[in-house]
């Protein structure tokens, strides 16, 4: 059941993500949206993410999406660019000089503080990822002739429409086939749909992914878990009862091998207490990460990105579930100490803080 990894030597890139990219809008500081006169522009997208936080961390990686030919796509493209993230099957689609057909999608954040929380709008209809649909890649071109380690991606993608629905599970399956390791967070939009369509769209996917991410939300929502001793709000999370459901998830769909969770308790916008547990399917153990008591929040959205691209970096790079689970955790609590949704972080201090370092100053 242990991770069978392609040779980074056969392969053209360690990992590929699959999703959305959008330009995100924030007042600076702990600003109001409806107040604001000047607005930070960001780039981010769940499945982004990772890609962009594992290239900083030293990693080949590239990133699949849409984008519209115009200068705000170009924002996102030379982000990519910035850390040398492949683009080569990134699908453009040309601008109508209006947003008709494709657009590229804006959120709006405030990132909250104290007794007042985060705030995430999204304006991200008819977006060109949105737009893709099956056939635009050539994923035998990607995963086969060029060799791919890792895919990554999740539900944001999954959500955003039928055909991003059917790209998913054609994307999913080719890496599969290729063997390719396949992660999957699964990442429950309220918004974006309904959890009876997550459920039915979700289910027939599970036979390809390998590592399952997910919050006691997401499995309730996504794929029709339920836990005991929850209430329908989720304030408090029995941790042997959550351990019990994942137990029986990777009883019910044998070819996952690793399951993993953040956990977040929420004190104020400003602070959260911050941990992860991560399941190893082969020794059926579970490995909880650094505790992280009131880590002070710069910015808390990207923080599960932060995670999934922590363990995913130790898993490439040969490291234990011990490991995996101690750097997934450290980097969601560092990529939440900085301004915006992708990380920002080194390699050094990752390893640093996995490590139990402490946070002096640095001369």
């Amino acid at each position: 059941m242990a991770l069978n990894i392609r040779n980074a030597s056969d392969c053209e890139l360690d990992l590929v993500s699959l999703g959305e990219c959008m330009v995100r809008l924030s007042p600076p500081g702990a600003g109001r949206i409806e107040f604001a006169n000047l607005m930070e522009v960001w780039v981010g997208g769940g499945e982004y993410n990772v890609a962009y936080a594992l290239s900083r961390l030293g990693l080949r990686t590239g990133w699949v999406g849409g984008l519209v030919d115009n200068p705000v796509g170009k924002i996102i493209l030379n982000h990519a660019n910035s850390q040398n993230l492949d683009t080569q099957h990134v699908v453009t689609l040309p601008y109508d000089g209006v947003g008709r057909d494709a657009r590229i999608g804006l959120n709006f954040t405030e990132v909250g503080v104290g007794p007042r929380s985060a705030v995430t709008l999204y304006d991200r209809g008819h977006s060109a990822t949105s737009k893709m649909k099956p056939g635009d890649v050539d994923w035998k071109k990607l995963f086969k002739d060029r060799g791919v380690r890792w895919l990554h991606s999740g539900g944001i993608f999954t959500c955003l429409s039928d055909s991003t629905r059917q790209v998913a599970a054609e994307a999913l399956k080719a890496a599969h086939d290729a063997g390719t390791i396949v992660s999957y967070d699964l990442n429950f939009r309220g918004k974006l749909w309904s959890s009876e369509e997550a459920i039915k769209t979700t289910k027939p996917l599970v036979q390809y992914i390998d590592c399952l991410i997910g919050n006691e939300e997401d499995f309730q929502k996504v794929l029709g878990y339920e836990i005991e001793g929850t209430d329908e709000n989720l304030k408090e999370l029995p941790i042997e009862s959550y351990k019990k459901m994942v137990r029986q998830v990777a009883k019910d769909y044998p070819n996952l091998k690793v399951i993993g969770t953040t956990l977040r308790e929420v004190v104020s916008a400003s602070e959260n207490n911050w941990s992860a547990i991560l399941y190893w399917a082969e020794d059926d153990k579970f490995y909880h990460g650094p505790d992280f008591e009131r880590l002070i929040l710069e910015d808390r959205v990207g923080g599960g990105d932060g995670f999934a691209s922590g363990f995913a970096y130790a898993f490439l790079a040969g490291k234990s579930p011990q490991e995996a689970v101690n750097l997934g955790t450290a980097h969601g609590a560092l990529l939440q100490s900085t301004r915006g949704d992708t990380s920002q972080i080194t390699l050094k201090e990752l390893e640093h803080v996995a490590a139990g370092g402490g946070a002096r100053i640095v001369r």
